[in-house]
């Protein structure tokens, strides 16, 4: 653990030399019927830039790469690899797996350090479509109705782009550097950014409309991390009940994992005092959850001088929903997990710090087990859910139950607003950055479908 803290933010995978990528490239069977390509949602052709890479033609290897992804660089290391195109790689049935996601942020990063690659822009005359948000789907969107000749604007509440790319991912895994470098190749393709826009407080979708805007699309993410309501004890006495009961969210030192990480990154870019974590150095962490937010939040905790940060998970290890990778990484960090546990109570002093937890722990077929144990923050990585101010500030579109946006098969995409479009976490179908970006490749192909059959019955 004290080397990470020395190391502090750097990132912790190494790339490969030349020599090491073209020799491991050099690994690829070519099979006939890749199941790599099948194990990766948006099919990149995996053999044939391996190939590429395999003889030197670095530049060739990117072509075919940028083909399908708008997004290399992050793909390239932030993917999960092992259960997607490594993980159905014949070689891992030797346990020699290719290491596909090492090879694509080696080209990636070259191709970009060199300057090798350069898309002809294409000529913007068929039709103009707004994308809110600048995360991954909205990057996909724009990038690939770009290149099929639509001008595209984007969207975006934040100074920077990139979502959670940005504010979600910690640098040590996706340096900002690399996210931005993502962006300006969007915009030298003629992809528009507004930035610091808010749709829904700053302008509306009509607004949109009324700009000239052939179709929207909706691309916000999850924007409302979910929260748990826990007994609070003060001196033994619970105060989170009857008049003037005091909740998590009045506890400064108890945070959603989401705004936690987003605090460091604004401090790491000198925006923010670090201070304005609550978590001091030494402090014992309490992480709540098990996904990769909750590994994210935990070696990020680490990093910032906690001095004992355990994660905890209501199930055993075999149901998180964490990377097996992004696990080990944190074990082999210092973080502590306590499985079949939960949070049952927090204890507070005068100023409403934090000073203790009950831990309980139930293993199956096995009495519970409490502890009250030290701890001074508790962060909490238990999902999110999409904000819905676009959707009330827009007529005729709706969400279901659950916040998200509804959406129809054909044209794909298409909400209950004619014209407007969604896709990726804020319609329900969300799981990783490149699943976000299938989707939102499916979109695409529809808000094109769309505004093709719109401009060809205007001219009839």
């Amino acid at each position: 653990m004290e080397q990470v803290k020395q190391n502090k933010f750097q990132e912790v995978n190494e790339s490969y030399t030349m020599l090491e990528a073209i020799t491991e490239a050099q690994r690829c069977l070519r099979c006939k019927v890749p199941q790599c390509k099948k194990g990766c949602p948006i099919s990149n052709d995996i053999p044939d830039w391996v190939h590429e890479l395999s003889k030197g033609n670095l530049g060739n290897a990117m072509s075919i790469i940028r083909a399908k992804s708008n997004l290399p660089a992050v793909c390239g290391r932030v993917c999960a690899h092992e259960k997607q195109c490594e993980g159905n790689c014949v070689l891992g049935k030797k346990g020699q797996a290719l290491n596909i996601g090492k090879l694509e942020r080696f080209v990636a990063d070259f191709d970009a350090e060199n300057q090798l690659t350069h898309e002809d822009i294409v000529e913007k005359t068929r039709g103009k479509v707004a994308v809110i948000g600048a995360g991954p789907s909205g990057i996909t969107v724009a990038g690939d109705l770009s290149r099929m000749g639509f001008a595209v604007e984007i969207f975006e509440m934040e100074a920077q782009c990139g979502g959670v790319l940005r504010y979600g991912i910690p640098e040590y895994r996706l340096p900002k550097e690399v996210v931005a470098r993502e962006i300006r190749y969007i915009e030298k393709m003629g992809v528009i950014i507004h930035r610091n826009t808010h749709v829904g407080y700053d302008i509306t979708l009509d607004t949109l409309f009324a700009q000239g805007f052939d179709a929207i699309f909706i691309g916000t993410g999850l924007g409302k991390p979910k929260t748990l309501e826990i007994p609070i004890f003060q001196h033994g006495k619970c105060i989170s009940e009857g008049e003037g009961a005091i909740s998590c969210a009045d506890l400064k030192r108890v945070r959603l994992a989401a705004h936690f990480l987003r605090r460091v990154e604004l401090i790491q870019e000198g925006f923010m005092h670090p201070s304005e974590t609550h978590v001091d150095k030494g402090a014992k962490v309490w992480i709540i959850g098990c996904g990769n937010t909750a590994m994210d939040a935990s070696r990020t905790a680490v990093r910032i001088g906690a001095s004992k940060v355990d994660v905890i998970y209501h199930k055993g290890i075999d149901t998180m929903s964490a990377l097996r990778a992004e696990y080990d990484d944190a074990v082999k960090e210092g973080v502590n997990f306590n499985w079949w546990s939960a949070i049952t109570e927090i204890h507070v002093d005068d100023k409403l710090d934090i000073t203790e937890i009950v831990l309980e722990t139930r293993e199956p077929d096995k009495e519970p087990v409490h502890q009250t144990l030290p701890a001074d923050n508790v962060i909490m990585a238990i999902g999110a859910t999409p904000n819905t101010k676009i959707v009330r500030t827009t007529s005729g579109l709706e969400n279901d139950d659950h916040k998200f946006v509804i959406t129809r098969e054909v044209p794909y995409g298409m909400t209950t607003r004619r014209g407007v479009f969604a896709g990726g976490d804020v319609a329900g179908r969300h799981a990783t950055v490149v699943h976000a970006m299938q989707d939102a490749k499916h979109v695409a192909e529809g808000i094109a479908q769309y505004v093709d059959a719109v401009r060809l019955l205007a001219v009839l």
